[in-house]
């Protein structure tokens, strides 16, 4: 007697379909329909099954793709697969990529990515007709040059959104954009993917992917760091919950920057506040050497963008930005 079928996790609906598209056999020779065709349901293969490739492979299961095989070696990413991807395969990277009929999502570490992809060709798991689309931020489609080379599409489809790699991710997709790169004759299935993905698409060129991934990177990243340096020069002064502080404030204060750009500067250093600056500066050597070069650059970068959009005018900037420099020598030096 066959064994009952895991039950699939519900998942939120990710997006609906722009247009009506029918199942059809696996690969484009056996249905005689492009992968490319927008009424096409593919089979997926997805490689790496961690926070970021289960997540969107689940998203394609949403969307009525057959997401069929999945890679995965510890313990933590078998998991993944099984609660995301329950119907799909967990198989070694060669085999995912085989079981790929129509489209291979690649989402592993940027370092690893060259490596991983001219691995497959070289072992003969990539064919023509097949479509390689990679989720990193930092590459574009150069990186898939090995499958390109055996005939098989290459995309850049990087999600511009943070993952846990737990169901709760899938309602966070809806509208987030995608920073794509494709050719010119893939660019119908990329935007046709990130819509079934409830995605909108950036087009990033090529040459342009890792200021693309910088900036998200200093953005989000970075933004993470600052505000844990927050918190912790707020315990430093004797703060009991500076979540609780910092949230309000933090909050408004990203609303007011993705609202009114440079004209939401506010504080000390758009006021040209050398005095209260110095004192900053001082308690922080004292206090917390380690946060005073990173208090100083933002300081500056601050400071001349203030001026640039008129917010501080440079006869009030010159003390500030001596302040700033003095300090700057003492810390070099």
């Amino acid at each position: 007697m066959s064994a009952s079928p895991r039950p699939r996790p519900a998942v939120p609906a990710v997006s609906a379909s722009p247009r009506p598209r029918e199942a059809v056999p696996a690969g484009a020779a056996a249905s005689g329909i492009p992968v490319t065709d927008p009424r096409r349901l593919m089979v997926v293969g997805v490689l790496g099954g961690g926070r970021v490739g289960a997540v969107l492979g689940a998203a394609l299961h949403a969307a009525g793709h057959r997401v069929v095989a999945a890679s995965g070696a510890s313990g933590a990413t078998r998991a993944r697969i099984a609660l995301l991807l329950p119907e799909a395969a967990n198989l070694d990277v060669p085999a995912t990529a085989r079981a790929a009929a129509d489209l291979l999502l690649v989402a592993v570490p940027d370092d690893a990515l060259a490596g991983v992809v001219s691995g497959l060709a070289e072992a003969g798991a990539l064919r023509p007709g097949q479509v390689v689309a990679h989720t990193s931020g930092a590459h574009g489609t150069a990186v898939l040059s090995p499958a390109v080379a055996v005939g098989a599409g290459a995309l850049a489809l990087h999600p511009a959104m943070t993952f846990t790699g737990t169901p709760d991710d899938l309602t966070r997709l809806a509208g987030i954009s995608y920073g794509v790169t494709a050719p010119a004759g893939l660019r119908p299935l990329a935007a046709r993917l990130v819509a079934d993905l409830g995605g909108v698409p950036e087009w990033v060129a090529e040459t342009d992917r890792p200021l693309y991934h910088a900036a998200l990177a200093h953005g989000a990243n970075h933004l993470v760091t600052l505000v844990n340096e927050a918190v912790d020069r707020l315990r430093d002064a004797g703060v009991a919950q500076p979540e609780k502080v910092l949230g309000p404030l933090l909050r408004a204060a990203l609303d007011n920057a993705l609202r009114l750009g440079d004209a939401a500067l506010t504080g000390p250093v758009s006021r040209g506040d050398a005095g209260t600056v110095e004192k900053h500066l001082d308690r922080l050597a004292s206090t917390a050497p380690e946060s005073l070069a990173p208090y100083l650059a933002l300081a500056r970068r601050t400071a001349v963008r203030a001026i640039a959009a008129g917010r501080l005018r440079p006869v009030d900037a010159e003390s500030l930005l001596g302040v700033l420099a003095d300090r700057d020598r003492e810390v070099v030096g």
